[in-house]
């Protein structure tokens, strides 16, 4: 009688395959999650300079002349629609400071970008920013820690 070999695995052998596989899976997730963190904390950072960075400029401009002043207003723009959409200068053309409005990346998707921002006005206090007749500051709506442990609204 001819002996038959047989070839491939046995279960033993492709439930330990699967255990070593499920362990290392388990410890990339945590390594995976992080970096999204990471990615998105930099994404953030990065439109929060941009858009303090227009409303430093708007008010600049408004402050050389070359956007009308409002009476009695701060100097800082309206809303943040106007920083894309521009202002009228002084000179009859439209004064523009971004091309794009970036959306607070830990915000819901389908939110249109300038919702994605909590506001607070020129005339609130720091430490308890609310929205008003103007845009003083922008910041993150978001009521997650950064990985720095800082609140990522009070970026």
């Amino acid at each position: 009688m001819k002996h038959r070999t047989c070839r491939g695995y046995t279960l033993i052998e492709l439930l330990a395959v699967l255990g070593v596989l499920s362990v290392l899976a388990m410890a990339v997730a945590p390594l995976a999650e992080l970096t999204t963190q990471r990615y998105k904390e930099q994404a953030l950072r990065d439109a929060l300079w941009q858009i303090r960075g227009a409303l430093d400029a708007y008010k600049q401009a408004v402050d050389a002349g070359q956007i009308a002043r409002v009476p009695g207003a701060s100097g800082y723009p309206p809303n943040l629609a106007v920083l894309v959409d521009g202002a009228p200068g002084s000179q009859g053309h439209r004064v523009y400071f971004l091309r794009r409005l970036p959306r607070d990346p830990f915000a819901p998707v389908e939110a249109p970008a300038e919702s994605t921002w909590a506001l607070r006005s020129y005339a609130s206090p720091p430490d308890a920013p609310r929205p008003g007749a103007d845009v003083y500051d922008v910041m993150s709506r978001s009521e997650r820690l950064g990985s720095n442990g800082v609140p990522l609204k009070d970026w």
